[in-house]
């Protein structure tokens, strides 16, 4: 899959219909992450392919929650996404709110780590750093075990990730946190 716009292109949609900074950042660390995984996984040559669906994962959700992913084509298509990348970028939600299954490795990649983004994350701001830079693994399985801290993060979809993907929750926990050390979010 090869896409069919530019980063600029791109990161216009996603303020276009985004506005608010913690969705901008969420789809950046995202961004971030997938570039991450494809490098790590033997995607190199694809890893701007991977970026862009991780940026653009969420562009419909903060002005059409409630039609999330059943919006994203026709937004995507703005800027000319293919079929194939409205697919990887719908795959993240399945069994959520569409039935877009992920079946690419990077699909998969990105339905496992969306969620646990947004777990670090959140654990990363109750740090007195406020950083993932001194955050290690113990850490994170320690808040995925609390399930009142970030319970808007499903522990389910994380874990279900990782098993589509054939990981341990440990491996998926260790490479995701790796991922947003690596390529902080920017713009």
């Amino acid at each position: 899959m090869k896409a069919t716009f530019t980063r600029d292109e791109a990161l216009n949609l996603l303020k276009k219909y985004n506005q608010e900074p913690f969705h901008i950042q969420h789809a950046l660390t995202v961004e971030g992450v997938m570039r991450y995984f494809a490098e790590t996984l033997g995607y190199e040559a694809e890893s701007d392919d991977w970026a862009l669906v991780g940026l653009l994962h969420d562009v419909d959700f903060e002005r059409f929650p409630e039609e999330h992913c059943l919006r994203a084509p026709e937004l995507l298509r703005e800027i000319g996404a293919t079929d194939e990348f409205i697919h990887a970028v719908c795959s993240h939600a399945y069994g959520l709110c569409c039935d877009v299954k992920p079946e690419l490795e990077m699909e998969k990649v990105l339905f496992a780590a969306d969620e646990l983004t947004g777990l670090i994350g959140a654990a990363a701001l109750m740090r007195p750093s406020k950083s993932v830079d001194d955050m290690e693994v113990s850490s994170i399985k320690k808040k995925f075990k609390d399930k009142k801290f970030a319970a808007g993060c499903s522990r389910d979809v994380i874990r279900q990730g990782a098993e589509n993907l054939g990981w341990e929750l440990e491996k998926l926990f260790e490479e995701t946190l790796s991922g947003m050390k690596k390529y902080k979010p920017a713009e």
